[in-house]
């Protein structure tokens, strides 16, 4: 269509339109009436140097401006900005993830609930009354209207496509953060505009001056200074702060003052700032007679406060000053100094407030400096403030302060040189400064010091120009003051300055004769010899005229040899001739008025000529000085020469010093650029012989010269070079391009000049580094090439008006001089002749035109008046020969020299190739302008040498790159660099096909050494061309995207007739293969040739087995997302069918990107799915560590299997996956940034691409290709899932903890902390196969290598750029949250519409059902994520027309899917936004409706939805009933409303569901007012299970569901047997529906693992038969499903340390395997057994079980708690206080803290004492206790700890009530408690269903006292290893003298008499013999003891000794006391016998 041809920019025309734009602006802010003023006298003097100086100052450049060129990539970056630009008005979308944030209302209604009722059994579960009652009030949701009617599928999908399509976000890239890469490589910055050098400026505003006395006029002056350099760093600025009436004192001597001089503010500028600068002022004032000393003395005695006291000595003193007013008026005497240190300034003023005020003083008392803010003194230290060293000092953003200078040092006579005030200034940072013993002269100087604004108004410039703004020439201005930088400045010259700075330093007249003591100096420029040839060119000081025609210098009183400091400024001529000179006049100034003497006396002269032979003289000098007046023409001379007959003062030698300083925008001051620029301006005027210094050239020695001179410039200084870089380089041009012709030959100077070109080039590379951008370009020289140069023959020199037309002509061997617009010349007329012409395209015919050109130049030669024969002798020729003269063109005479060119010189070129490539292509597009051919066909714009030329120079260069790439790889890189942007310019003026050719050289030598081998950084080298190659404005075009792709002609059509032939764009050829779209086949590469290759570099580097590209990944993939997101945002690709054609392009991307899906980042792996009722622990612990190893959990894929779908299973990817996680991925993988690029590229091609043609090529595809294609979906669906606000302020946080690890910082930032974290870890473990190299590392280890790497280095990272101010906003939060928003919407909807096309493909071809599946699956996954509002009703609309086309695919084949479907409806039934529910409401009730059609019964998705209802109670933290309520409502309002089926059974079992549901429902909300009470919850859940007792498939849902919750809390003992439960629960329904032999019978087989498993068998009445419809058929009913639980079991039992337990898990598993034969299970479940038990020998004695609690609950406020008691069983080694302090705080929170107490004691309670309004919790440590007779088969630990329903604890007491007393009165309770089950159970508190109490007698107490001694001392003794301190501990308890008391009083109080209770007798016996035991033991205990002490410990052992004889010796007595009744009967019994 022609629109589409518009858009694309078609034809040739558009895509090579070049706009050249002359500039008439000159870009410095100064305006040149200097350069008017200026121009009359160049014409005057036509001095060529001059002229072509100005010239380049003021022509106006000639700018190459590309039409669309910033459409490219390379400028059109996706930045910020602008992202933030095509970001606005994006509509916010809703998303139930943040509508969640803002629930806190709904949070308090749960508080509010949790305080009201505690009781479960509020509603017993049968008051169904009440809860219809709710449902029946609940409002329902909106209804979707025509959701019933019957419609035709194709409608319903053709509104749902309207729908979807309308309102879409049109550019994807614009909600995709821009990539974060350093600078691209193809960026290309504009080089600044040349322009003036300022440093950093500084305004300084002298507001007052004031002395403690006024009587006359005082001038000061400002300069700055630098001590470490010792170098004046500023010119003087000159201000007087005087009163008028002061003033007036000197009015003979004034005239009226110019405004320029009554500046009272200076701009400064310092390049260089450091600590070492000193702003220095200097006062002065009228002579008068005494020395400095005298003069100032009253300034330091009279104060301002005694005025009045002298007021008669003041007015003496005015009056002495009116009268050396009137008569010294013109002379100076130095008076005062002081000088401010200026960076403490700067400095303390950054750290006070604004616009300090700071006083600087000198104060005499305390010797110290100071400075005072408002009189508080600051201490010493600030102004010392001082560091060495150039510390980085900024002028640009302190706070501008007011200064107060207090204290002035007076002049001393002796030393005012420079050296010493150096000197000084060096004294002054010093703390014992020698300048604080003198006496100051007080005064008050104001300064303000501030930066300098950006443009300041009424501004001159050191030649006293304005500077714009002016607004008005009446107002004071502000002077710059020039820099005399401290240090070079390369910057070069772009404005006209010609000032020259006279400083007379010293002066010697001691020898001489006569009396000259107060010696001035006068100083004038004069031009010839007599006085009145002095020139008015000296600048005035302050208050004055601007420019006078003599200086005077400040008279030192009565000394024969002044130092001066004095600063004459000179404003220079242009041009100088010979007779310039400066004049010195040596005066005597009598200060006393005598009779008849002058007031001046002369006493000398001396001079300095301007010129030496032909260069200004500048430097210091040591003049001899003449007595009298010089004869004639001196000036001539230097007074070196010694004259005859004149008189000099001692002896002609040198007495007076002087230093002259030019700064010169025309004197080069440099030798070898002067001898080159005399040359050639000889050659410009034709004036022979030439004088350069002492040397004549001759014409014929011309030529040698002119090439020694062009060779000798690489010996110049830089900085002079660079100063006249803009006018050398146009000099070197002129050479090439018009070689001059000398002694009638033309002499080719192109080699010459190609030499001295890159050797300058190199100079300024090396040397000036730091002004270079990424590419290594040297920024003045681009600066040159983008402004300055210009080809040679469109100088305006023509007689047009402006400020280029100096006139005169320059005889060179062509006229090809050509003006912009003049007519009277012939050039322009060139397009007349024929567009063949040979002379156009530069190529020398034949000899004759040589001579003819020769001829032609002799001819201009002779011709008296130069302008005309100009043009006479052009027309002349033309009609001689009807052709214009040869000349050379530069780019081809540039080619032809860089391909001919070859050793250093072609090494120097290669090192700035872009130089000289960018030269040439600004050079092709002059020449193409100006010879008006940018409208003329390509092909023939450009003669085949020169195409030639260009070939080969591509073609070496490309080989330099290859062969050299591995030695020097930086000079390789800015070569590549170089060579991609040279070719990216050729497309836009070269022929296509030709230029292509290059790029085809390229590739082809770099493929060849790829070949050879494999090289990351070659590789990189060419994606770094190729991207800088398709960074051009018209790469689309480029492509030729309108021509589909014809079958091929000819059997291998060459690549440039396909491709440069515009016929390309042919029309649409029907019955190609639409597969030649898809591929990287030759016709495709052919036809889009660039597109061709960057596919090829994306596929080959992704290529899975190419692992030395692994670095590359990001690199690559960056490529392509930059061209896409440049095409994005295209205003000239905007329409949405171009758009399309531009997809076309980048179609194979679909198929590359599936190829590489194993390699991509899985987003899918920590996506913790939201509650899936199949998921093992109810999904709330998605990532429970088992994982890891692949068979430990029943993973989703194997449940899929088991459930026998056919699709791959959601989790995983391709189909490899399944049996392990870790085959799949032997490459590397992707980052996740590089995978996201990565798949945004893809959404933008199937969003944009036509639908047909993506639909044909699906329909091509085979369905394992489909499959994979929809697994790649799936993965996009995770990758581009919403964050969540949440997600950024957490993102927000993370960022800027500056973690040692930046990387993984970043990557969580990236992915908001998907999978990154896991992903890392996974890495660290080196989980995924130790490939070589891990994911990030640099190939090859290169220097650069893969970029990956780079980028954790630069801080360009595009949101870390935030990182300077810490957190972003909340607005900045809120917009990231809206685009990422947005982007998740349009991604999914991207998705959503492909779903669409390949269901379409489906319908289409029968063969591809199998494929819904894949379909159904992303559907319900992209549902499980998090979603947008507007995506989710298109996804339902979807889903509903899914359904009703395939209603079988759900109801039969997808089963699990249906399963899966009905969660995430009801998930989405409970949103929170209404459109949500309406919709998701709407799908629930057609799908029961579907059901219900196919079968007149639901009952599949009634099961599966109350299954699904229960799961999402479950575990979703964040679910409100309230909505569900709802949504429950709009479903029975539906039903109600059909009325089709009002007539079935239908609406009654929609209503019975219902109800039900909302039953469970309202059990659930019990749940949710118990969150926070784990235990409590945990009750409600087996509650609400047991509930489902009947219902196995619910039953096992809940029992999930606890084993999640278990799971969470570390309990995995507990999850264990929820597991088992579960197993059991599947065992019992299994042997119902199938007998096998190898399956376990029931409940019965799993006793052994709990024996609380039989509550699971199923023997009650209403079981249901597990073979009716819906019942038992989730997945976990079948072999691999109870296989599944039991590994789950075992792994569970193993993470809790029940290894015996795993056993018997084992037990029952290992019959089934072997029945299947399954040896790899079987040796991993062996292996497994064998972990087990070697844990339990490894572990032996360190395992801990858990500690046990009885807690009773007493207190209404409980509800159904109160007068409960539970044994709690608390995680090992949890003492008393923990779980006191963990319940009390808990029911403290919920009671209020007062409310509640924790009884202390363990005694029973006695409610009747309590208080009713509190709540009691008593809580009891309590140990498992077991009979006698069970001690023998509880052995081991293990034994002892597990399947316990007995616990014991003991309360001491006595009959009186105490709880303890002596030990003859001390009684024992002990309680045993027994529990409803056995620990441990399925839950962690137990009733408790049983007590007894045993109370023991204080001797019973006494014997169990003594046994546990016994055991102690025992177990001591014979412990194994032994271990003397436990021993020593023990026996110290036994026998230690301490406690002898223990042991023997025991004996005492009950054996030393028998007892009188007959009952008590064997108690006696029994504790006799325990004692007799006991000493038996101590004994042992002893000698063990005595065999493991070391030598140290004998006395301790003695000393045991010694106290166990002692215990003995007291018991013996007592133990051997028998009761004799106990012996009697059984002796006569034996007597009987």
């Amino acid at each position: 269509s022609p629109q589409l041809l518009k858009n694309l920019n078609v034809g040739t025309a558009a895509s090579n339109t070049v706009g050249y734009t002359p500039l008439y602006l000159r870009h410095e802010p100064i305006q040149h009436p200097t350069l008017q003023t200026f121009l009359c006298v160049c014409i005057r003097d036509t001095d060529t140097h001059v002229r072509d100086c100005v010239r380049s100052y003021t022509e106006d450049w000639a700018i190459v401006n590309r039409k669309y060129h910033k459409l490219g990539t390379g400028f059109n970056p996706n930045t910020l900005d602008k992202q933030k630009e095509r970001q606005k008005g994006l509509p916010k979308q809703l998303f139930e993830a943040d509508e969640i944030i803002d629930g806190t209302s709904y949070q308090d209604d749960q508080d509010e609930l949790k305080r009201r009722s505690m009781s479960i059994d509020d509603t017993p579960r049968g008051s169904w009354a009440c809860s219809i009652f709710d449902l029946k009030n609940s409002l329902p949701d909106a209804l979707l209207p025509h959701l019933l009617d019957r419609s035709p599928n194709e409608e319903i999908d053709r509104n749902n496509e309207d729908q979807r399509k309308a309102n879409r976000h049109r550019e994807l890239f614009a909600l995709h953060p821009a990539l974060d890469e350093e600078e691209p490589i193809e960026r290309h910055c504009v080089p600044d505009v040349p322009k003036e050098h300022f440093g950093q400026r500084l305004l300084v505003k002298c507001l007052s001056l004031k002395f403690e006395i006024e009587i006359e006029p005082i001038f000061a002056s400002l300069a700055l200074y630098d001590v470490k350099e010792k170098k004046k760093i500023s010119e003087n600025f000159f201000f007087d702060l005087n009163s008028e009436q002061t003033k007036g004192m000197l009015r003979p001597h004034i005239q009226t003052a110019a405004i320029s001089t009554l500046a009272r503010s200076a701009i400064f500028s310092i390049t260089h700032p450091s600590q070492d600068v000193f702003l220095v002022i200097q006062l002065e004032k009228v002579l008068q007679q005494g020395d400095i000393g005298e003069c100032a003395e009253p300034y330091m005695v009279f104060k301002e406060s005694d005025a009045a006291k002298n007021k008669e000595k003041l007015e003496k003193l005015r009056g002495q000053s009116e009268q050396f007013c009137q008569r010294l008026g013109r002379y100076r005497m130095p008076f005062a100094w002081t000088a401010i240190h200026l960076m403490n300034i700067v400095n303390s003023a950054g750290s006070l407030e604004r616009d300090t005020e700071l006083e600087i003083s000198l104060s005499e008392r305390k010797g110290s400096w100071s400075e005072r803010r408002n009189s508080s003194i600051m201490g010493r230290r600030s102004l010392e403030r001082t560091t060495s060293g150039d510390e980085c000092c900024s002028l640009t953003g302190f706070r501008p302060a007011t200064l107060t200078v207090t204290n002035f040092f007076k002049q001393e006579g002796d030393r005012l040189s420079d050296e010493d005030l150096y000197k000084f200034l060096a004294d002054m940072r010093r703390p014992s400064s020698v300048l604080r013993r003198l006496r100051p002269i007080t005064a008050q100087l104001k300064l303000d010091i501030s930066p300098a604004p950006e443009n300041p108004h009424y501004c001159l410039t050191p030649d006293l120009q304005q500077v714009k703004p002016y607004p008005d020439s009446r107002v004071r201005p502000t002077r710059e003051i020039l820099e005399f930088p401290a240090r070079d400045v390369y910057v070069p010259n772009t404005t006209y300055r010609n000032l020259l700075y006279v400083n007379p330093q010293s002066l010697n007249f001691a020898n001489r004769q006569g009396s000259a003591r107060n010696i001035t100096v006068k100083v004038q420029f004069m031009n010839g010899e007599d006085p009145s040839n002095a020139l008015p060119v000296i600048f005035g000081k302050s208050s004055c005229a601007d420019f006078y025609k003599e200086a005077y210098t400040s008279v030192v009183y009565h000394n024969r040899s002044p130092d001066f400091h004095d600063e004459i400024k000179i404003k220079l001529p242009a041009s100088l001739s010979d007779h310039h000179h400066i004049l010195f006049t040596f005066y005597h100034v009598s200060c006393q008025q005598k009779q008849n003497t002058p007031l001046e006396t002369p006493v000398g002269y001396t001079w300095i000529p301007m010129l030496q032979s032909g260069r200004l003289r500048t430097g210091h000098f040591c003049l001899p000085v003449s007595l009298e007046k010089p004869p004639q023409s001196y000036s001539v001379l230097s007074p070196d020469v010694a004259l005859p007959g004149m008189k000099w003062v001692d002896n002609h030698r040198g007495v007076f010093n002087v230093e002259v300083v030019t700064v010169s925008a025309i004197h080069t001051q440099d030798q070898y650029l002067d001898k080159f620029f005399a040359l050639v301006h000889a050659l410009d005027e034709h004036m022979f012989p030439v004088r350069i210094g002492d040397m004549r050239i001759m014409e014929n020695n011309l030529e040698a010269e002119l090439k020694t001179s062009i060779a000798a410039l690489s010996s110049s200084q830089l900085e002079p070079v660079v100063r006249f870089l803009h006018l050398l380089l146009d000099k070197l041009v002129l050479m090439v391009v018009r070689p001059p012709v000398i002694a009638g030959q033309i002499v080719n100077l192109g080699q010459a000049s190609f030499e001295v070109m890159a050797s300058v080039v190199n100079r300024l590379h090396k040397y000036l580094d730091s002004s270079q951008d990424m590419h290594g370009r040297n920024s003045l020289l681009s600066s040159y090439i983008t402004y300055v140069f210009r080809l040679p023959h469109t100088d305006p020199n023509s007689p047009s008006p402006g400020p280029g037309a100096l006139g005169g002509s320059v005889h060179y061997a062509t006229m090809a001089r050509s003006a912009v617009r003049p007519a009277s010349l012939n050039l322009n007329r060139s397009r007349s002749l024929s567009n063949s012409n040979p002379d156009i395209s530069g190529t020398p015919t034949s000899p004759d035109d040589e001579v003819r050109s020769i001829i032609g130049s002799k001819a201009m030669e002779r011709s008296g008046n130069r302008m005309s024969s100009h043009t006479e002798s052009a027309s002349f020729l033309q009609s001689l020969t009807g052709r214009l003269p040869t000349k050379k063109l530069f780019h081809e005479e540039l080619a032809l020299q860089w391909v001919v060119s070859s050793g250093s010189v072609r090494e120097g070129a290669l090192q700035q190739a872009w130089f000289f490539f960018e030269l040439m292509v600004k050079s092709i597009i002059h020449h193409l302008y100006f010879a008006q051919r940018l409208e003329s066909p390509r092909k023939n714009r450009f003669p085949e040498r020169f195409m030639d030329d260009i070939t080969a120079l591509v073609s070496t260069i490309a080989g330099d790159i290859v062969s050299r790439y591995q030695k020097d790889l930086e000079l390789v890189e800015r070569l590549n660099t170089s060579l991609g942007f040279f070719l990216n310019d050729l497309l836009s003026v070269m022929d296509r096909g030709f230029v292509f050719s290059l790029i085809k050289t390229y590739w082809k030598q770099v493929s060849t050494k790829l070949y050879a081998q494999q090289n990351p950084t070659l590789e990189s080298l060419r994606l770094d061309f190729l991207r800088i190659v398709c960074s051009h404005e018209h790469y689309v075009t480029l492509n030729l995207p309108c021509s589909l792709l014809t079958p091929p002609a000819s059997p291998s059509p060459s690549v440039s007739s396909a491709t440069s032939q515009s016929s390309g764009f042919s029309t649409h050829v029907q019955d190609q293969k639409i597969a030649n779209m898809f591929e990287l086949s030759i016709p495709f590469r052919e036809q889009h040739f660039m597109a061709g290759l960057v596919l090829s570099e994306l596929s080959v580097i992704l290529e899975p087995d190419n692992e030395v590209m692994f670095g590359l990944h990001k690199k690559v993939v960056n490529v392509v997302h930059n061209l896409l997101s440049s095409h994005d945002s295209d205003p000239r690709y905007a329409d949405p069918e171009v758009k399309a054609r531009v997809a076309l392009l980048y179609l194979p991307l679909i198929g590359i990107v599936m190829e590489a899906l194993p390699q991509l980042h899985d987003f899918t792996e920590s996506h913790v799915q939201w509650g899936r009722p199949g998921c093992p622990q109810g999904g709330a612990a998605g990532g429970s560590g088992e994982e890891a190893d692949g068979d430990a959990l029943i993973s989703q894929t194997v449940a899929m299997a088991i459930a026998g779908t056919s699709a791959a299973p959601p989790m995983s990817r391709p189909s490899s996956f399944l049996l392990n996680t870790q085959t799949g991925r032997q490459h590397g993988t992707f980052s996740a940034e590089s995978s996201r690029s990565l798949l945004i590229c893809l959404l933008w091609v199937l969003k944009n691409a036509d639908e047909m043609v993506l639909q044909k090529w699906f329909t091509d595809l085979s369905v394992s290709q489909l499959n994979r294609l929809l697994d790649l979906l799936y993965l996009c669906v995770s990758c581009f899932e919403y964050k969540g606000k949440k997600a950024f302020e957490r993102m927000n946080s993370l960022t800027f903890k500056k973690s040692k690890d930046m990387k993984a910082k970043l990557e969580e930032a990236i992915l908001g902390s998907i999978g990154a974290r896991q992903e890392m870890v996974r890495r660290s473990r080196g989980q995924l196969g130790e490939q070589p190299g891990a994911v990030e590392r640099s190939p090859s280890g290169s220097a650069f290598g893969s970029q990956e790497n780079l980028r954790w280095r630069k801080d360009m990272t595009h949101w870390r750029q935030n990182s300077e101010k810490m957190d972003k906003t909340r607005a900045e939060l809120e917009h990231e949250a809206l685009i990422d928003g947005n982007l998740a919407t349009e991604a999914n909807l991207t998705i959503l519409d492909t779903l669409e096309i390949v269901v379409q493909t489906a319908s289409v071809t029968e063969t591809k059902e199998s494929i819904l599946g894949g379909v159904l699956k992303v559907l319900l996954h992209s549902m499980a994520c998090n979603q947008s509002a507007l995506y989710l009703q298109h996804c339902f609309a979807t889903q509903r027309a899914l359904v009703s086309k395939f209603p079988e695919l759900l109801f039969e084949e997808e089963t699990e899917q249906c399963a899966d479907l009905c969660l995430r409806l009801l998930r989405s039934c409970g949103s929170s936004i209404s459109t949500i529910r309406a919709h998701a409401s709407a799908s629930l009730y057609l799908l029961m409706r579907q059901n219900f059609e196919i079968g007149n019964n639901f009952a599949r998705v009634k099961m599966q939805v109350t299954m699904s209802l229960s799961s999402l109670v479950g575990t979703s933290q964040n679910f409100n009933e309230e909505f569900l309520r709802r949504s429950l409502k709009t479903i029975l309002t539906y039903a109600e409303e059909d009325l089709e089926l009002r007539e079935t059974t239908f609406p009654d079992q929609v209503q019975d569901l219902v109800f039900n549901l909302h039953m469970i429902l309202s059990d659930t909300v019990k749940m949710k007012e118990h969150q926070e009470d784990p235990e409590m919850l945990i009750d409600l859940m087996y509650r609400i299970a047991k509930g489902y007792q009947t219902s196995p498939d619910l039953r096992l849902t809940w029992l999930q569901n606890m084993a999640g919750k278990h799971t969470e809390r570390t309990n995995h003992a507990e999850a264990a047997q929820c597991l088992v439960h579960s197993a059991a629960l599947v065992a019992e329904y299994l042997s119902m529906l199938e007998d096998r032999k190898y399956l376990p019978v029931g409940c019965v087989s799993f006793q052994n693992m709990s024996s609380n498993v039989l509550e699971e068998s199923a023997v009650s009445d209403d079981v249901v038969s597990p073979d009716e419809e819906g019942i038992c058929s989730g997945k976990y009913f079948t072999e691999a499903g109870l296989v599944g639980l039991l590994e789950q079991a075992a792994a569970s039992f193993s993470m809790a340390g029940m290894y015996e337990a795993v056993n018997e898990v084992y037990k029952v598993l290992i019959p089934v395997h072997e029945a299947n034969r399954d040896a790899k299970k079987l040796a991993t479940i062996h292996g497994k057994l064998q972990e087990a038990f070697g844990k339990i020998v490894h572990q032996h004695g360190k395992r801990m079980f858990g500690t046990y609690f009885r807690v009773g609950f007493y207190g209404t406020k409980f509800g159904d708690l109160d007068e409960q008691e539970f044994v709690y069983k608390e995680p090992a080694i949890t003492k008393l206080a923990e779980i006191s302090h963990r319940l009390e705080g808990f029911y403290g929170e919920r009671f209020g803290e007062e409310q509640v107490e924790v009884i202390k004691d363990s005694n029973p309670v006695d409610k009747c004492k309590l208080d009713p309004n509190k709540a009691y919790v008593q809580i009891t440590y309590v140990e498992p206790f077991f009979d006698t007779y069970e001690m023998k088969d509880r052995i081991t630990y293990f034994d002892k700890n597990y399947n316990l329903r007995r616990f014991v604890y003991c309360t001491p007491f006595t009959l009186d009530g105490r709880a303890h007393g002596d030990l003859h009165e001390q009684f024992k309770r002990k309680t045993i408690l027994t529990t409803s089950h056995a620990f441990p159970y399925i839950k962690t508190r137990i009733n408790i269903i049983h007590k007894e109490e045993i109370i023991s007698m204080p001797m019973e107490v006494a014997i169990e006292d003594m046994q546990k001694k016994t055991q102690e001392l025992a177990f001591a003794t014979h412990q194994d290893p032994s271990d003397a301190k436990m021993l020593q501990m023990v026996l110290q308890g036994s026998v230690g003298t301490t406690v002898n008391q223990g042991p023997l009083e025991v004996a005492q109080v009950f054996l030393s008499e028998i007892p009188s209770d007959p009952k008590l007798y064997r108690h006696h016996n029994k504790l006799r013999l325990c004692f007799k035991d006991f000493t038996k033991r101590c004994e042992d205990a002893l000698r063990k003891n005595k065999s493991l002490i070391g030598p140290d410990q004998k006395e301790y052992q003695r000393e045991l000794e010694r106290n166990y004889h002692r215990l003995k010796e007291a018991l013996q007595p007592l133990i051997n006391r028998k009761i004799p009744q106990l012996y009697k009967p059984v002796l006569q019994v034996n007597s009987h016998r």
